[in-house]
């Protein structure tokens, strides 16, 4: 067996080591609680608790933490240790069942949107049975989900489980009117390639604006940026690949299937992306990457940014979220098959993704709605704010013939109709891929390019999940009573084909022309977070969400309090930070060199009478005027900062886009005018050029 094998999931308490540790008689019971939904009982808790202790004092733990996904969209753990006293004043090491299964955080400091008062501190955790435990920095974390006292929930985990069961009930009925009595349980799949930048701790620390917000604030254009694409997929950097080898291994051992990594576009950018997984495990596991990410690189004397936009100038970091659905037969049921004549399951969940995406693509624009996105969503590095779905040629082929009622000619084969054995063949990677498009069909799933690269998965996957059983439902109630299902199956494709055909975009997401096309098509633009958060809490989005038992209107109307929240937040953090850094820094280090230049001038003239000072005149001058320019904009915005309204949250976040952010514009303008002319040994901060080359 070879190192890495030996390596991987070696701090996962998984099903294997669970095998070996439990009596056969917990193993089962576990193993049947799972596959049925039921709550462990109190012995099989023990007994499986008794066992992760001891396994984790094994390998150095001291601590065990019940390991959760606030809505800070980040995760929180509280440290208890094993030891009990005992009467003679030594301890021992002790964890029960009841301390594996429940928890009591505080829960007064995260986020609820009004869910819980402040004074109303009480929360809980209780297991994932169905996540496995690891150990994460000597001490033994164990998945939960986290709720209320009330028992809303008030984590991210939680909603995802329910959409998980709530697409599984839905998709089985359809496998069943295909004669397939086998599969128990449908899976979503996901797999989420994950971008982020790294550079030398030395200028991050000397960098405000990095160190209090994850993004430059200020920051001249460099002479090199990614013009000449040299560092997308180059050769990596031994540093950034020593960092990128003990990455695998943290993550190797924490059982993440981190499989690919390379340079990104922008210089300082890289990617790493899994082999995709459950959905629910996929989310702990990129939750993970993310913080494991973060610490290697301290390791290394490097910061890891995963800001959507760190940098002006060059591409931001998005997160693509690979999704899929899989029986638990092992059958991925956006395949189209090795003998897709016969695969006409394949075009109904199809059919049904269509229809889903284009019912609900404000929902769909509003999960990817995180303030770091504005500074990437419709850019030309980026998807567009435009939600739409890519198909390739091939397959939009056959869904337009479908709509038509005509033959598909495919490779000089005539195909006579589409029913419930006829589809044509369609190959894996039938088309090129679409790196413009929102969510884009690539053989076997759709690949999700709008999240951005520092939230949570799980926000995303949850409506993704809910859009999709709720189509699926619509399928079956049809289906299950029609007298003869293959034609009431040609009627039901043709028609949601029909319908919803104008959510199939296979060409350029970039060029201003699909704008004017979505327009017409009456597709929806939303193009900044602040417009998409009025559209998230809708009576509509509010009664899909009720209607699966995904979250109650109490939970999700805090969700949407929590991002406005959420955004006001982070841009009013901005604004002050800069702020702060022109009155301090920037205008100071300005001040600075102007004296240096009239200094120079009155030297000069001093030294020699009448000599031409036309060039220090001129840029003593531009200097001036650009001050000016930028103390005006820093006054306005400090002036604007003190009149924030709080009538409403959707007021505020108007207030923060439509002013305050238009300020923030105006003032970086004007700095960044005054960093391409002002002395290098002058500027507070090190440059982009600094930045994007520090690790070398």
């Amino acid at each position: 067996m070879n190192k890495v094998t030996e390596l991987f999931g070696s701090m996962v308490f998984n099903e294997e080591v669970m095998r070996q540790r439990l009596s056969s008689a917990c193993y089962q019971g576990w193993k049947t609680c799972i596959a049925e939904g039921r709550s462990l009982t109190i012995e099989i808790a023990n007994e499986i608790a008794n066992a992760m202790k001891d396994w984790a004092i094994e390998k150095g733990a001291t601590h065990f933490t019940h390991w959760f996904q606030p809505m800070t969209g980040v995760t929180a753990e509280k440290h208890d240790s094993f030891i009990t006293p005992r009467e003679d004043g030594r301890v021992m090491m002790q964890f029960s069942g009841k301390e594996l299964v429940r928890g009591e955080p505080d829960a007064s400091s995260f986020p609820s949107g009004g869910l819980r008062a402040t004074f109303e501190a009480r929360g809980y955790t209780a297991w994932d049975p169905t996540a496995f435990a690891f150990i994460k920095d000597g001490s033994l974390c164990i998945p939960t989900v986290f709720c209320s006292y009330g028992g809303h929930a008030l984590d991210k985990k939680t909603p995802l489980l329910r959409s998980l069961d709530e697409l599984s009930r839905q998709a089985v009925r359809i496998m069943r009117l295909f004669g397939d009595t086998e599969v128990k349980r449908v899976t979503c799949q996901v797999g989420p390639e994950q971008e982020y930048f790294l550079i030398d701790k030395s200028v991050f620390n000397q960098r405000e604006d990095l160190q209090l917000t994850g993004r430059t604030l200020f920051g001249a254009k460099p002479p090199k940026g990614q013009e000449l694409e040299d560092h997308y997929f180059g050769a990596i950097k031994p540093r950034v690949a020593a960092y990128m080898a003990e990455l695998d291994e943290e993550l190797w051992k924490l059982g993440v299937l981190a499989k690919t990594k390379h340079n990104e576009v922008a210089p300082a950018q890289h990617e790493l992306a899994p082999i995709y997984t459950d959905a629910n495990t996929a989310c702990d596991h990129n939750q993970l990457t993310m913080e494991v990410m973060k610490r290697v690189a301290g390791r290394h004397n490097m910061v890891c940014l995963l800001h959507e936009k760190p940098f002006a100038g060059v591409n931001g970091s998005g997160k693509h979220n690979n999704w899929s659905l899989s029986t638990d037969t092992g059958k991925n049921l956006f395949k189209p098959g090795s003998t897709p004549s016969q695969n006409a399951r394949f075009l109904l969940f199809l059919a049904a993704f269509i229809k889903g995406v284009d019912e609900y693509q404000e929902l769909i624009r509003c999960t990817v709605a995180i303030p770091g996105n504005d500074h990437r969503l419709g850019a030309q590095e980026a998807p567009p704010a435009i939600v739409s779905i890519f198909l390739g040629d091939e397959l939009t082929a056959v869904v337009d013939s479908i709509i038509e009622g005509t033959e598909y000619i495919e490779q000089g084969k005539r195909m006579l109709h589409v029913g419930a054995d006829v589809l044509p063949h369609i190959r894996q990677d039938n088309t090129d891929r679409n790196r413009t498009s929102p969510l884009a069909f690539t053989g076997n799933k759709f690949e999700f390019r709008m999240l951005g690269s520092s939230q949570s998965i799980a926000g995303p996957n949850v409506a993704l999940n809910t859009i999709m059983a709720e189509e699926l439902q619509q399928f079956a109630d049809i289906l299950e009573g029609a007298g003869d299902f293959e034609k009431a199956l040609h009627q039901l494709l043709q028609k949601t084909f029909t319908d919803h055909k104008r959510i199939i975009f296979n060409g350029n997401g970039y060029e201003e022309a699909w704008v004017e096309e979505a327009q017409r098509r009456g597709l929806s633009n939303i193009s900044c977070t602040a417009d998409a958060l009025k559209e998230y809490c809708t009576p509509r989005h509010v009664a899909l969400f009720e209607k699966h038992g995904v979250y109650t209107a109490e939970e999700f109307q805090a969700r949407s309090e929590i991002h406005f929240e959420n955004y006001c937040k982070v841009t009013g953090i901005e604004a002050h930070t800069m702020v702060d850094m022109v009155k301090r820094d920037i205008y100071p280090a300005v001040c600075a060199f102007m004296t240096r230049v009239a200094e120079t001038i009155n030297s000069k003239r001093a030294a020699v009478a009448g000599i031409d000072c036309t060039l220090e005149q001129g840029l003593l001058e531009r200097l001036t005027a650009l001050s000016v320019e930028m103390m005006a904009a820093c006054a306005q915005l400090e002036k604007d900062l003190g009149q924030v309204p709080h009538s409403s949250l959707g007021e505020e976040a108007h207030y923060y886009r439509y002013t305050i952010f238009q300020n923030m514009e105006r003032l970086r303008a004007a700095a960044d005018a005054l960093e391409s002319i002002t002395g290098a040994d002058y500027w507070p901060y090190p440059s982009y050029s600094d930045i994007l080359y520090s690790v070398r």
